[in-house]
C-alpha cells in the first residue's frame, strides 16, 4: 500500500508549530484498501455487534468470545502483523482505523479486542523469538481450536 510521506508532529506540536493543511491526515487521505476495510468493519459491526450491544454490556462472555472469533475470521486480530506470521501486514493508519471501528461498538468488545491485539499478540511479535512468532501469533490470531491465551506480565 503506497502512502505519502508527511511531516510527523509529535504530541501537541501541531499547536505550537506552523502546520500546512496538506500535512494533516484526514479521512479523505484513506487509500481504497483502507476504505474497503472500514466499510467491511462497519458492515460487520452493524450486523453482528450493535443488535446485541446490551448483551455484551451485561457481561455475556460467551457472546464476546463468539464475536472475537468472527473478528478473527475477518483477519482483524492481526492487522499489524506481517503476513508471514498470519497477519494482514497493514500500516499504522490501517491499524488505527480497525481499532477505531471495532472498539466503537461496545466496551466489552473493545476491551477484548484491545487485550487480544495489544497485550496478547504484540509482545510476542515485537520481542519473541522466530519460533514464537511463527507459531504463537497464528494460534492467538485465529483462536485455533477454541484456544485461549494467557499472558503473565512481570516488571522484573
Amino acid at each position: 500500500m503506497a502512502t505519502d510521506n508527511k511531516i510527523v508532529l509529535k504530541g501537541g506540536e501541531f499547536i505550537l508549530k506552523e502546520t500546512l493543511s496538506n500535512d494533516v491526515f484526514t479521512p479523505e487521505d484513506f487509500s481504497e484498501e483502507q476504505i474497503m476495510m472500514k466499510e467491511t468493519i462497519v458492515d460487520f459491526m452493524d450486523r453482528e455487534i450493535w443488535p446485541d450491544k446490551m448483551k455484551y454490556e451485561e457481561k455475556n462472555y460467551d457472546l464476546t468470545v463468539q464475536a472475537m472469533k468472527k473478528i478473527g475470521d475477518l483477519g482483524l486480530l492481526g492487522v499489524t502483523l506481517e503476513e508471514k506470521y498470519g497477519g494482514m501486514g497493514m500500516d499504522f493508519v490501517s491499524t488505527m482505523l480497525a481499532v477505531d471501528y471495532v472498539s466503537g461498538t461496545s466496551g466489552s468488545v473493545a476491551t477484548a479486542y484491545g487485550a487480544h491485539t495489544g497485550i496478547a499478540i504484540l509482545p510476542i511479535y515485537l520481542f519473541g523469538n522466530e519460533d514464537q512468532k511463527q507459531n504463537a501469533t497464528k494460534i492467538i490470531i485465529y483462536c485455533v481450536n477454541g484456544t485461549h491465551h494467557c499472558n503473565c506480565i512481570s516488571n522484573t
